[in-house]
């Protein structure tokens, strides 16, 4: 095969001193199949090596290397977006939930305090400024000296024979880069770097379906009469308040409890879309779903602004960079969280934290929404234990996991997949791992008693 240079790349090139770079490496069509391709072997670089690597920077991986630097590992976090936060930030949630609980989950609402950014809802719950998220995040990492690449994808996972997880590689507009640490942690959310591993997982309720449902974020104006009018820190009759306003102007949303969030100002966070049975994994399905998440929001809308009167300057702002995802893979860890365990409130020696959110179980389909938004689906929850083990992966050694892709059930996963149990995870996950490099061995050979003591060190109340 030849590839051809324009004089302005050979000029780069020999600036660089580098001829062929990895990013202009090509693929040939095989002779037997046309629909096929064949890359060749290429050599990766190794951009880095570190005590502890994060494939994501979302709440769970943010408390992940927080605590990891503060146990005093070197530390890295691959983002795949343009900043970190994750569903916070890309996702533009906006609101945390199962947050009453001590450390990182204690320190960010008071810290975007100080930034006037974010407003208490009960003492679990709080609304939070999504720009003053972003930048808080970059604050703690740039305080502790954590290394972060954005616009970075993991494709692929690099094992030994003895199958342990020694790094991952990843394409980015750097082309391919491979990144080593003696622990990973999978913080993607849908459990990517789990899968790519080989780890077995779950989806879903049954096999790898149903699943729930995703929701695209998004940001409205309007007067502050009209938004305060719907704001859910009011109650949760607002929803359906609001719903009722929504059909008035013809439309109906396609999640029954649409759901605001009034920011202050003119400004608020608006959740009031479903898109049912999609795969996180299937990127096509993803593509699509967002594309009409993105005009739902939209229409109402316009919709609510053709209604005149307080909501006749009423215009979508922005919609989030990603559509948020409530059900991904679950990865096989060394304990199974069960419904079990949340019908009779679990207690574990080796506990990180203890969930305290009802099982909440989004329709799966749009007709079961039009009879209950949501639901337990029978099963009562009582605040359960979430052990280590149960953030160690069971089928390759070097793996940690750490949010909503821990190992556990569809009902469990249920409960414990809200972002306040998502950092409290990564805490625990980041002082493992710092351990397990301190010590040169693989985080399940760690004794609890050091990380428990280190835990407790770092969730100790700010004077």
């Amino acid at each position: 095969m030849t590839i051809s240079l324009s004089r302005r790349q050979l000029l780069a090139a020999s600036v660089s001193g580098v001829l062929l770079p990895t990013s202009l490496h090509g693929a040939e069509t095989t002779g037997d199949s046309p629909n096929e391709l064949t890359e060749p072997q290429r050599t990766i670089p190794v951009a880095d090596t570190t005590d502890v690597l994060v494939c994501g920077g979302g709440p769970a991986g943010i408390a992940t290397a927080i605590s990891a630097a503060r146990t005093g590992a070197s530390v890295r976090i691959l983002e795949a977006h343009g900043c970190l936060g994750g569903v916070w930030t890309s996702g533009m949630l906006s609101y945390v939930m199962d947050a009453e609980k001590p450390g990182l989950n204690a320190e960010l609402p008071r810290r975007l305090k100080q930034m006037d950014a974010v407003r208490p809802s009960g003492s679990k719950n709080y609304v939070y400024d999504v720009e003053s998220m972003k930048v808080l995040l970059e604050e703690l990492c740039d305080e502790n000296k954590i290394k972060v690449q954005y616009h970075t994808r993991i494709v692929a996972v690099e094992k030994d024979n003895a199958k342990r997880v020694r790094g991952v590689i990843t394409e980015s507009k750097s082309g391919r880069q491979a990144w080593r640490a003696n622990t990973v942690v999978d913080t993607t959310g849908d459990g990517d770097v789990g899968a790519l591993a080989g780890c077995e997982w779950e989806f879903g309720r049954e096999e790898d379906c149903p699943c729930q449902p995703m929701s695209l974020m998004g940001i409205i104006t309007a007067s502050p009469e009209a938004l305060q009018q719907f704001d859910r820190l009011k109650g949760s009759q607002t929803k359906d308040e609001f719903r009722a306003y929504i059909q008035k102007a013809g439309l109906d949303p396609s999640y029954a409890k649409p759901t605001l969030w009034y920011m202050g100002g003119s400004v608020a966070a608006v959740m009031m879309n479903h898109e049912y049975g999609v795969r996180p994994f299937d990127a096509g399905a993803v593509t699509e779903a967002t594309i009409r998440a993105r005009r739902e929001l939209y229409d109402i809308c316009r919709g609510l602004k053709g209604l005149g009167g307080a909501w006749s300057d009423c215009r979508l702002v922005t919609t989030a960079e990603q559509i948020g995802v409530r059900d991904g893979r679950r990865i096989k860890g060394r304990y199974f969280v069960t419904v079990d365990d949340v019908r009779e409130g679990a207690r574990h020696e080796d506990a990180i934290c203890r969930s305290e959110f009802s099982v909440d179980i989004h329709a799966a389909t749009r007709e079961e929404n039009k009879k209950a938004a949501y639901s337990g689906q029978g099963v009562k929850a009582k605040p359960f234990d979430i052990p280590l083990r149960a953030l160690i992966a069971s089928d390759v050694d070097g793996l940690m996991m750490a949010g909503r892709c821990i190992s556990g059930d569809f009902f469990a996963h249920a409960s414990y997949r809200v972002t306040g149990n998502a950092v409290a995870m990564g805490e625990a996950a980041g002082v493992a791992s710092a351990l397990a490099a301190k010590e040169g061995c693989l985080p399940q050979d760690v004794q609890w008693k050091p990380i428990s003591d280190q835990l407790t060190e770092l969730r100790k109340p700010v004077a």
